[in-house]
């Protein structure tokens, strides 16, 4: 696994102009913390300073920082499909599988990279966000610190998820930006049979119900966004904002099963492909 992560990171880390995404996409999530800074003079009436709003307490602020920095994830996305895009333009693609590497090896370096850079992403965010919490919370309660962590296992499992299904795109089409443009085509789908379902069924919730399950959706109920929640902490009797915002474990599963699926459908386009 280590030898195939190195190939990879070794190409990646030649190429100027993924070496300067892949850094781009390290330091953008980490504007919370100018958030977490920010003051806002009105008038020279009062100063709102973001940090002293309660935003940045323990435990919401897994909630905020993982949603946040999830926002970003679309830089490292052109990283992963100029992975192929690459492969294929440069002819590495097939000087690999000369060399020795098998079919299956090539498509599991792309994947261990993937969870490489979403487990360094996950860990960054994860201590930004202690180290924030720790400056700004009125908590400091163990319990209370650690209390929605699960926030990070849903943050990693997403970016595995979205980087899995760029990579089929970027087997699919070859080409780096015809598989980004196919991710706008899904989101779009997506909606569409979304309306029909609703059309058909004559109920708005079934076909919520059902559109959770699709790729894109199900990525991006993993982690719901905070703002009714933080308008919750400050108005707690407003009972008709109320949702579940919670991480639940079928959620991830969803999104596990659809990374198994892209991989697994990267891996039978290459065996079945013409080099």
């Amino acid at each position: 696994m280590l030898r195939l992560i190195q190939l990879e990171l070794q190409k990646l880390w030649l190429n100027k102009a993924s070496k300067v995404l892949i850094i781009i996409s390290f330091i953008l999530p980490f504007t919370v913390l100018i958030l977490s800074s920010i003051k806002i003079n009105f008038f020279g009436f009062f100063t709102l300073e973001l940090g002293e709003l309660g935003i940045f307490n323990f435990p919401v602020i897994w909630h905020i920082t993982t949603f946040f920095a999830s926002q970003f994830k679309f830089f490292f996305a052109i990283v992963v499909v100029s992975m192929i895009g690459n492969e294929y333009s440069n002819k590495t693609l097939k000087q690999n599988l000369i060399d020795g590497l098998s079919k299956k090896e090539f498509i599991l370096s792309k994947f261990y990279t993937i969870v490489f850079f979403s487990l360094c992403a996950t860990i960054l965010i994860g201590l930004a966000t202690f180290f924030i919490g720790l400056y700004y919370s009125s908590y400091t309660e163990a319990s209370i610190i650690f209390r929605e962590v699960e926030f990070l296992l849903a943050y990693f499992v997403k970016l595995v998820g979205f980087f899995s299904l760029c990579l089929f795109l970027g087997m699919l089409v070859k080409r780096s930006a015809f598989a980004l443009g196919f991710l706008f085509i899904l989101y779009i789908l997506e909606w569409i049979i979304f309306g029909l379902l609703s059309w058909q069924t004559n109920s708005m919730d079934l076909a919520f119900n059902i559109k959770r399950f699709f790729p894109l959706e199900s990525m991006y109920k993993l982690i719901d966004e905070p703002f009714r929640r933080i308008v919750m902490t400050k108005f707690p009797d407003k009972a008709d904002i109320a949702y579940d915002y919670a991480v639940h474990w079928y959620e991830i599963a969803i999104v596990l099963g659809w990374s198994a699926i892209f991989i697994f459908l990267s891996y039978q386009l290459l065996k079945k492909r013409d080099l």
